[in-house]
């Protein structure tokens, strides 16, 4: 497969650069940062293009430098992004907090727009994936603009997934679920008083033991980008905890099933409360 994924300077998108290409994929990676070294390594498999995925002009001109190459792309993983706004809602700079939500979903809808002719053109079913993320479930204090954006991406792919239901497209958004990344240390460098004790805590588990949590992340995306999720579309799928190595067998049923991996409005009555 020809397989474009954003954030492959470092954490999750370097490991699944790595992954891809022993499984014998092209990968194009995008990244703000060079990546002539990591591809001086795979020089087989790994072509790279220095890009704000932020920025629709740098978007753009990235993919037209891949369209010179390939002469289709089979899948896109978005999976860039940052929290630079670490903080309560009200007394982060309003800067950061701008700049993390474009970062995080800008990041995703601008390569998933500037790609989709290119993903048109695949033989096979063109495969999206989306990074969602922590905060995106539920309310996660001192991180509300990636929480914000990671629950945006999730309405974006839903969005998606409904306008392109008549095309060979498949396009769904993951849970990473608690993986150790320069997010990571990034919460840790700024301490329990920076960031809480719960939030400070949580980081400092994970940077210990994140291995296994790194691989289900991995194996999720390998298999959403593979025949075997093929039907499955517009769901948001956790790598820890949902069945998804099966879930193939059941996409007539998931499709049926409106609400079955979404995010939606809990009413007092589906709880046996009467207001």
């Amino acid at each position: 497969m020809n397989i474009v994924i954003t954030g492959t300077s470092s954490g999750i998108g370097r490991s699944l650069a790595e992954h891809l290409l022993a499984r014998g994929h092209q990968v194009w990676g995008l990244a703000r940062s060079d990546q002539a070294g990591f591809a001086q390594t795979h020089p087989e498999g790994f072509h790279s293009t220095r890009c704000d995925v932020a920025d629709p002009h740098s978007v753009e001109a990235a993919r037209d430098a891949i369209a010179a190459a390939w002469p289709h792309v089979d899948g896109l993983v978005a999976c860039a992004g940052t929290h630079k706004a670490i903080g309560p809602a009200m007394g982060v700079p309003a800067a950061d907090w701008c700049a993390d939500v474009r970062a995080n979903l800008d990041g995703t809808y601008l390569p998933i727009r500037a790609f989709a002719g290119l993903l048109r053109r695949t033989p096979r079913r063109a495969k999206i994936v989306c990074f969602s993320g922590g905060g995106a479930t539920k309310a996660r204090p001192g991180f509300s603009a990636y929480g914000v954006a990671k629950t945006a991406v999730v309405r974006l792919v839903e969005t998606i997934a409904a306008e392109e239901a008549d095309t060979a497209l498949d396009i769904n958004a993951i849970a990473p679920g608690a993986i150790p990344t320069p997010l990571t240390d990034a919460i840790i460098a700024r301490g329990p008083e920076g960031v809480g004790q719960v939030e400070y805590d949580s980081a400092v588990r994970l940077k210990q033991a994140g291995a296994e949590a790194l691989a289900k992340a991995i194996g999720l995306v390998d298999w959403l980008l593979s025949p075997a999720s093929d039907g499955i579309r517009g769901r948001l799928i956790a790598a820890p905890w949902d069945p998804w190595q099966t879930l193939g067998n059941h996409a007539t049923a998931i499709a049926g099933a409106a609400d079955v991996y979404t995010l939606r409005r809990v009413l007092p009555e589906d709880r046996g409360l009467k207001f």
